[in-house]
Parts: structure tokens; C-alpha cells; sequence
């Protein structure tokens, strides 16, 4: 069946009747209403098409036949959007799905935060600073970072800014993928300046000469038509948390082909921690889209509660259309996530296993910076590996906060960042992100434990 979710008593608009966590508070309804209804009139940004093809690539994942790369950034950035920030970011992205592939002997999904990840969830509703309370920072689609009256009230006009540069961007990745930057062929052009001096940058190149010797193999077989257009683009999706659902809703379109209704803002959209209850507004609306979902599974989730979720997502158990990301930190992975494993292997549920080795790794410096340490992100990434595979399930994805700029937002990595480092260039609106270094260093330790599982089942054969 081409929808997703239970249709009954659904619309667009039905998850106004239920609880709605994380939304903001505007001053003028009758504003927001306004930008919604221009919103509504404006073009979709994805196309249904898109996203069933996405929905069959990750349904190979969930079958242990690909493997999904998702990154990006934390929050997006209305002054710090140019199409050189973009470029750096989708270069990345290939890079790692690059080692990824070679690693794996398997295709890459590759999914991006980005285009559209303008809306961030709070711990509070508030933020004190100096002995003034304001609204928190809730995206660049919401208010401003500044920590002034004005700045901090919730603007609706701001979703209409958020839609406009997430069009840019989807046109600047289209280009991209298949206008001839994402040729194979251009492997080693897509280092960036600023790695090139790291041990990271020194493997890819290593990495990059053995692809371009396969090529010129492959050219002298004779390898043409679609076996040699297939090496020259590739498929590049955008995804973000569906957590503002006026947004949301103004872009979901019934498909033109069929009576499936499509979020056209991303080709994945997710849920997060705090919003997933199985009785709330955001479950609503995304058991009646036909997007790809993702689900954030923190270290308090329950299979029970894991089950009632699926059951409202996914009640034909649709493979491709589920991606549980689990986040549960690097001390509690292995135990808190081999339960959630088995009973899901179980009960026979389709699914992609994937890992978000960042939020749950989350530090604050006596110096105030937020980070996160590159040895624990890589500790959870190791420890959702082992339990996934010790449960039968097949651990079939990354979901990183990532960005192809210079910042010193994590410590560690291959360049050794210290506590002392992030004061240097720490950018982020939000989390902090591992910079491409960072980035590249991982996805060679990911493809360490990729190549290691894949000899070791050959050896078992």
C-alpha cells in the first residue's frame, strides 16, 4: 500500500485535536494563520516520486542490503546560509558515503539535515540570563539567538524565510547530484583545504586513488551507458524533525498519482524525543503521511511504548518506512538498547536500525561551551553495532550533527581538539557538530567495523 499509517478520521489538519508539545507561543495568531495560508499556495519543495524512491532504498537497509548515512546540521542558519556552506556540507556527506560504500560493499543512502531543519525542541520554555527571563531560541524559523525582548518573540513571517532558503538549497543539492560535482570521478577534488594536512584527509586520499584506478579500469572494459551515468550523480534526500506542525501541515499535498498525501517540506521527516507520544499532535500527523519517518528512541523508551508507536506509524509494517534512531549515550547503549533489539526482532518488524551517537554524549565545559567527545561518540557507535548485531538486527545507519565548516565545536578526532580549541571558531546555533575532519575520521572508523562484520560473515560462510 503506497500510504503510510492508518488514514482513518486523518487529514492534514487532525492533530490540532491532540496534545501539542514544543510548538511556540506567538503574540498574533491571526498572523501565523496568514503565513500559513501563503504558505499553502507556495510550490512543494519535494515531490512523491522522491520520496518513494527514498522509501525503497531504505527498505534495502532495513534488509541488510545498503547502509544510511544522515547528517547535517544542528540547526540551520538564516546568516550563515551560502551556497559555498552548502557545498562543503554535501561534499562531506559523499566523502563518508564514499569510505562508506568501499568499506561495506554496499550502496549508501544518503539523507541530509538539511533544507529545512530551521525548528529546534527546548528543555524549557525559558531562558535566564543576568536575572532576565526571555523565551528560549527555538530555530532561526521561530525567533532569534540575540537575548533581547524583540529578538526572542516568535515571528511568524520567519516561516516564510525558512521556506524560501530551504528552496535554494534543495535547487543547490540538485545541482549538485546531478549536474557533475557528484561524479565519482571527482574523488579527489573533494577534499576540502582545510583537512588536508590530517591523518583523515591522508586515508581518503589513499582511499580516492584506489577508486580512481577501479574507474580506469572499468573505462577500459568498456563500461558504458547506466552502469557509467549510475557512477557520475547520485540520489541525495533532505530530511529534518517535523516539530512545527503549522509548517508542516501548509506544505502536505495529496499526490497527484494516488490518494497518499506527501509532507513536501523533506523527503524524512522525524520525530523527537520529546514529542513522541503515541497520543500526541506529532504522531498524528505523521501516521498519515507517506514519508519515510524516523523515530528518536532515547534511553527510556520501553519496547512497549516502542510497539504502541509503530503500531500508529506503521500498522501494514511497510519496510522503508521506518527508521528508529536510537540515541542513548555511550554508557547505556549496550544495555538499554538490547531489549528494545529483541523484542523488535521478534515480533517480525520492519525496521532500520540506526544511530544518533551525539545527543546523548552532550557536555558543558566549566568554560559554558557545550561539546561532545569524538572517543564517546565513537564508544555509542561501537556499542550500537554489537548490540544490534548480538540481537539479529542489522545496524544499517548513522545520523550525525556534522558540517563541512572549520568550527571547534567536539574535542577529540584526528587533529587531537582540545577544551582549549573550542573557543577558536564554535559557530553553532545549538549542539555542537563534528567539522569534516572530525567527520571523515569517523566514517573510517565506522568503516573499520563494517569491514570487519562483513569479512567475518564471509569467513562464517
Amino acid at each position: 500500500m503506497d500510504t503510510a499509517g492508518n488514514l482513518l478520521n486523518w487529514t492534514p489538519s487532525s492533530w490540532r485535536d491532540r496534545p501539542a508539545a514544543q510548538l511556540p507561543d506567538y503574540p498574533d495568531m491571526s498572523e501565523l494563520q496568514r503565513v500559513e495560508v501563503e504558505l499553502g499556495a507556495k510550490p512543494p519543495l519535494v515531490f512523491a516520486g522522491e520520496a518513494r524512491r527514498l522509501r525503497r532504498q531504505l527498505a534495502d537497509v532495513a534488509a541488510g542490503k545498503a547502509f544510511l548515512l544522515q547528517g547535517g546540521d544542528c540547526a540551520e542558519s538564516f546568516k550563515e546560509f551560502s551556497a559555498d556552506n552548502v557545498r562543503d556540507t554535501f561534499r562531506v556527506i559523499l566523502q563518508m558515503a564514499v569510505i562508506l560504500t568501499f568499506a561495506a560493499a554496499k550502496p549508501v543512502v544518503k539523507v541530509g539535515r538539511i533544507a529545512g531543519q530551521f525548528t529546534k525542541p527546548r528543555s524549557q520554555p525559558t531562558e535566564t540570563m543576568g536575572g532576565i527571563e526571555l523565551p528560549s531560541y527555538r530555530g532561526d524559523s521561530v525567533n532569534d539567538m540575540a537575548f533581547e525582548d524583540a529578538a526572542r518573540l516568535p515571528d511568524p513571517q520567519r516561516l516564510i524565510r525558512a521556506y524560501e532558503q530551504s528552496a535554494a538549497t534543495i535547487n543547490l543539492l540538485r545541482a549538485f547530484a546531478s549536474g557533475g560535482y557528484a561524479d565519482l570521478g571527482n574523488v579527489h577534488r573533494w577534499t576540502l583545504e582545510f583537512v588536508k594536512d590530517s591523518p583523515a584527509s591522508d586515508r581518503y586520499a589513499q582511499l580516492a586513488n584506489r577508486i580512481s584506478e577501479a574507474l580506469a579500469f572499468m573505462r577500459a572494459c568498456g563500461v558504458t551507458g547506466d552502469a557509467a551515468r549510475s557512477l557520475e550523480s547520485v540520489d541525495f534526500y533532505t530530511s529534518h524533525e517535523a516539530l512545527h506542525l503549522p509548517f508542516e501541515e501548509a506544505l502536505t499535498r495529496r499526490d497527484s498519482t494516488g490518494d497518499a498525501w506527501l509532507a513536501t517540506s523533506a523527503h524524512m521527516l522525524w520525530i523527537g524525543e520529546r514529542t513522541r507520544q503515541p497520543d500526541g499532535a506529532h504522531v498524528e500527523f505523521m501516521r498519515g503521511i507517506m514519508n519515510p519517518v524516523g523515530v528518536k528512541c532515547g534511553p527510556t523508551i520501553t519496547p512497549d511504548e516502542l510497539f504502541a508507536l509503530l503500531d500508529v506509524l506503521n500498522p501494514e509494517n511497510e519496510a522503508g518506512r521506518i527508521v528508529l534512531i536510537t540515541r542513548m549515550g555511550a554508557d547505556n547503549v549496550v544495555q538499554r538498547l538490547q531489549s528494545l533489539v529483541r523484542a523488535v526482532e521478534e515480533a517480525g518488524r520492519a525496521v532500520v536500525w540506526s544511530c544518533d551517537p551525539m545527543h546523548g554524549n552532550t557536555v558543558k565545559t566549566d568554560s559554558g561551551y557545550k561539546t561532545r567527545d569524538f572517543d564517546r561518540v565513537l564508544k555509542e557507535l561501537e556499542g550500537f553495532m554489537a548490540a544490534v548485531s548480538g540481537e539479529g538486527g542489522y545496524p544499517g545507519g548513522v545520523h550525525f550533527e556534522m558540517t563541512g565548516q572549520d568550527v571547534t565545536e567536539c574535542v577529540g578526532g584526528a587533529k587531537a581538539l582540545t577544551e582549549a580549541d573550542l573557543s577558536s571558531r564554535y559557530h553553532t546555533h545549538c549542539d555542537p557538530r563534528l567539522n569534516a575532519d572530525q567527520a571523515l575520521d569517523m566514517a573510517f572508523r565506522i568503516a573499520e567495523a563494517l569491514s570487519a562484520a562483513r569479512d567475518g560473515k564471509s569467513h562464517a560462510a
